[in-house]
């Protein structure tokens, strides 16, 4: 029989592969032996090569490196039921020599633990694919079940963690009155990789998730004869190579549950920008030019000018396109839940934290994070953010190990920061941080030319959503959409129509369909001569009841019977103040 590579796990699983005939080549390159069409795979990943009867498996400086038996290795001469690990993809090699002596022990049959194997595969890809909290630890002790009916008399332990530190932590969680027998196995995994202690019975060994060490898998049992420890540390090895599977695919769904969950957040109406006036077509090609360079971007503008479509216009015209984009309001963020909500927390990190949460930072790996209203942040929240930012590395609450960032940071603000940073509201290093190219939004009233495409385009979509056939704008309800002044900018238009499509009874939207306060606020010798009358009628009762109340508006909302805030939006928007300080001076002396 000649020696063999049996792919165990991963898309060839159930391929052999004769390793005696000439240089033995494992990577992406179409011209290797074995052609593993992986991203983590270099493009010739390892050699397998024969020397005098034996075999040495190199790794060819890679950056994920190949691994024997859940080391990581640059060399090793390979025995018989060696694993391999490359990507995801698990070998198992065969040397193909007979048992020349007497075994001390009799041979394993190697068919049930293959069998177990198979179904371990399967059982992981249905857990890894099911919904719901807590499949980690399902996974888990559906794991430590296999183990304890391939290993007779055997206790165990199997956790997650990048350290020894990590994993003692994690290990007095579950067995708090041995967790010290374990503390130097977990040590040891960590520094060492796969073994097994005849003096204690312990054998330990690593799991790599995505390259990098994961967790580990320790086991004691009771008959410590040196072959028979052997052979069931190559079983553990397999079981952990398998295990990989699970958790990483676990990962995976978690990953895209959390990214689910926030783009439900965030149903926008287009990532497009509608608009043909000059400040629109400047602004589109400074985001042309400025996009693909991946620099920070800080967007100014009044509230509802289409801050966040600017940020996503820059993402998708970016390198970054196809990443993550996640959006931060940062003025819903308090002290308390900034930190979990950026940056992630481990399990048990504090209370109620029944499972490890990855933050907005590490969900936007790769991509663009967004963070909405920044100017809005606490000093002692701007602090942490700086230092995020500076470092390019977080830590999740509870961890204690850094993550690197690869991201492009956007963010967005209403205020003037340069008057906050003036009062002290707001950080200098912050802000030259954020401001390395500033992009401006232009209100809507700077932009009138625009206000009926906008108008028909969010009139169109909100007769699409209600399934109602509107045809288009009146000349008279155009005309008043033009000449209202739009405080509160597109997002106000947008409102507007959606509520001029839900009253509205005509095939075409008419002035009585729009917003009264938009009517209030057309000038008074336009429109029809009822709405006209109307917006006469209220002009004069609220310049009568500034009068009566002496100039105080608390006093005239009070007379009126409407609030105050209301009231002094009114007088702004129908351009009272000259007519009512006019009655004022001109009213009786008493």
């Amino acid at each position: 029989m000649s020696a063999e590579l049996v792919v165990v796990n991963g898309p060839l699983a159930g391929t052999r592969y004769d390793v005696n005939r000439g240089d033995f080549f494992l990577g992406r390159a179409p011209n290797s032996r074995v052609v593993l069409n992986e991203p983590e795979v270099g493009w010739r990943h390892c050699q397998i090569r024969a020397e005098n009867g034996r075999y040495l498996v190199s790794d060819l400086r890679t950056s994920l490196g190949t691994y024997v038996n859940g080391i990581r290795s640059a060399e090793r001469w390979l025995q018989d039921r060696d694993q391999i690990g490359i990507g995801r993809t698990i070998f198992m090699f065969r040397s193909g020599e007979e048992v020349k002596e007497e075994p001390l022990i009799a041979p394993v049959d190697t068919k049930p633990v293959l069998l177990a194997a198979c179904s371990l595969v399967f059982l992981f890809r249905a857990l890894a694919a099911s919904i719901g909290e807590g499949q980690s630890e399902l996974l888990q002790n559906q794991i430590l079940r296999l183990v304890y009916d391939l290993v007779p008399g055997a206790e165990g332990l199997l956790l997650l963690g990048s350290t020894s530190a990590e994993l003692v932590a994690n290990a007095r969680q579950f067995l708090v009155h041995q967790a010290e027998d374990f503390d130097s196995s977990f040590a040891r995994i960590c520094d060492e990789g796969a073994f097994h202690d005849e003096a204690t019975g312990l054998i330990g060994v690593p799991l790599y998730l995505a390259g990098a060490l994961g967790g580990a898998l320790v086991v004691r049992v009771q008959e410590r004869e040196p072959n028979l420890l052997a052979a069931h540390l190559e079983t553990l090895t397999a079981i952990a190579s398998l295990a990989t599977i699970g958790f990483e695919a676990n990962r995976e769904v978690e990953t895209l549950k959390a990214e689910n969950a926030l783009l439900q957040e965030q149903i926008a109406i287009n990532t497009g920008i509608v608009g043909n006036s000059p400040g629109i077509h400047i602004l589109m090609e400074r985001v042309e030019r400025i996009a693909p360079r991946d620099t920070t971007v800080l967007i100014t503008g009044e509230s509802g000018t289409g801050k966040e479509l600017i940020a996503r216009a820059l993402h998708q015209k970016s390198a970054r396109h196809d990443r993550p984009f996640i959006a931060v309001n940062c003025a819903a963020l308090s002290e308390s839940l900034f930190e979990s909500e950026l940056f992630g927390h481990e399990k048990g990190a504090f209370t109620g934290a029944i499972s490890l949460k990855r933050g907005r930072f590490e969900l936007a790996q790769g991509g663009t994070i967004f963070l909405d209203e920044v100017g809005e942040l606490a000093p002692p929240l701007q602090a942490k953010l700086l230092r995020v930012l500076q470092q390019r590395e977080f830590e999740r609450v509870g961890g204690t190990q850094a993550h690197p960032l690869d991201i492009r940071v956007i963010a967005a603000t209403n205020r003037d920061l340069t008057e906050d940073i003036r009062e002290g509201r707001f950080r200098d290093d912050l802000y030259h941080r954020l401001n390395v190219i500033t992009l401006h939004s232009p209100p809507l009233r700077e932009r009138r030319e625009d206000i009926p495409l906008l108008a028909r385009y969010f009139l169109q979509r909100s007769a699409e959503r209600c399934k109602r056939v509107v045809n288009g704008i009146s000349p008279e309800a155009e005309e008043v959409l033009k000449q209202y002044s739009w405080p509160g900018n597109v997002r106000e238009l947008e409102n507007a129509m959606e509520r001029a499509v839900v009253l509205g009874l005509s095939d075409v939207v008419l002035p009585e369909d729009l917003p009264e306060i938009l009517l209030d606020a057309a000038p008074r010798d336009s429109g029809a001569k009822y709405h006209s009358s109307v917006g006469q009628a209220k002009r004069e009762a609220i310049i009568d009841a500034y009068v009566q109340g002496s100039g105080d508006y608390k006093q005239a909302a009070k007379i009126l019977g409407l609030h105050p805030n209301y009231l002094l939006r009114l007088v702004r928007i129908l351009n009272l103040r000259d007519d009512i300080n006019r009655a004022l001076r001109d009213r009786p002396s008493s």
